[in-house]
């Protein structure tokens, strides 16, 4: 999502109660490809919260372990260590009908929009069936309830008639959307929601979201790999790399003066209008590839002890290969996972005149 696009308009920040309705603290999931292979983390010791009425995002390339920890709150994901609790429930130790009840509290927006909608199914169908789950009975009450929802995301009640294949793709994301507001959630999860769609598009899914969020304590935890769109509806970001919380903080603070070199990288890969500027990014683009693929092999075989992103940091000293960074304050009132902090924002400014 470019600067010339269309821009989502974020709600106003709600006051933050005392309480969180989503409490993860020291998540861990692992993996291992086949049995003999190395343990891998994909979330590694992560502590995340939601408060009622705000938007967290949370932001990372591929691998960074941002969509395991959706999967672990919702319940797809093993838990190996750590908890997660939704208004003050542990759901890690939720049987089939303590996640079902939960599912009043908490829905989720996925990527592909077909992966909530039955193709065989007519959208009112759909939409009813998590009504249902929670025994409201076919009748004029649920189909106003189907009509509501459809006229609050944009669409006539004539298309809970219609099935899911007569829809473009930013309509079925809509569709998608009145079936996770249907139950009146507290949280929805959005993993990747507009990721697919094109920019125009993705700004008025965006708009959507936060007119649903308006005049309700509606939560949201929102996934995505852009940090464009994340830094357009979040109050507050979490930027992760292989699994770990490098930075966290207000979102302004984050998008605008960055505590970590990862969160600066993302920032500096986010497309331009200059196309100079762009070029240049491009050629920083092919290094930082290169570098990437080193860091994998590397990261593979590193001390679980050192910083996940000291093989492509470029202020990496060896401190950062020996310790592990905790999560240190930072003077816009975040947090950050970085050794040099702040030493490397000045070589940051002093590298990048020199490119001026």
């Amino acid at each position: 999502m470019t600067s010339s696009a269309a821009r989502a308009t974020p709600p106003e920040s709600p006051p933050q109660p005392t309480t969180p309705l989503l409490d993860i603290r020291d998540l861990e999931v692992q993996y291992r490809r086949r049995r003999g292979d190395p343990v891998l983390k994909a979330s590694d010791r992560v502590s995340l919260d939601v408060y009622p009425g705000e938007t967290v995002g949370v932001v990372g390339e591929s691998g960074s372990g941002k969509s395991t920890v959706a999967k672990a709150a919702l319940g797809l994901a093993p838990v190996h260590a750590g908890s997660i609790h939704l208004a003050g429930r542990d759901i890690t130790q939720l049987g089939p009908r303590g996640r079902r009840d939960l599912s009043r509290i908490m829905q989720v927006v996925f990527q592909d929009p077909n992966a909530s909608l039955n193709p065989y199914l007519t959208v009112g169908r759909s939409l009813s069936e998590p009504l249902e789950v929670h025994g409201m009975r076919a009748g004029p009450e649920l189909r106003q309830r189907v009509a509501d929802a459809l006229e609050r995301v944009g669409l006539p009640p004539e298309a809970a008639e219609r099935y899911p294949a007569q829809f473009s793709g930013g309509q079925k994301q809509r569709l998608a959307i009145a079936r996770a507001m249907i139950v009146d959630p507290q949280l929805v999860v959005c993993d990747e929601a507009v990721s697919a769609l094109d920019l125009s598009i993705q700004a008025q899914i965006l708009n959507l979201l936060a007119e649903q969020q308006r005049g309700r304590q509606l939560s949201y935890l929102f996934i995505s790999h852009d940090i464009e769109v994340v830094r357009y509806l979040s109050d507050r970001i979490y930027v992760l790399y292989l699994g770990q919380v490098m930075e966290t903080g207000p979102a302004s603070a984050v998008t605008g003066t960055p505590a970590h070199p990862y969160t600066r990288e993302l920032l500096d890969s986010a497309p331009v209008a200059d196309p100079r500027v762009q070029r240049r990014r491009n050629a920083l683009d092919a290094e930082r590839r290169s570098a990437r693929l080193t860091a994998s092999t590397a990261t593979a075989s590193q001390p679980s002890h050192g910083c996940p992103f000291a093989p492509r940091c470029p202020y990496a000293i060896d401190i950062c290969w020996a310790e592990r960074p905790p999560l240190v304050p930072t003077n816009a009132g975040g947090l950050t996972a970085c050794h040099r902090y702040p030493e490397w924002q000045a070589l940051h400014a002093q590298g990048a005149s020199t490119h001026d």
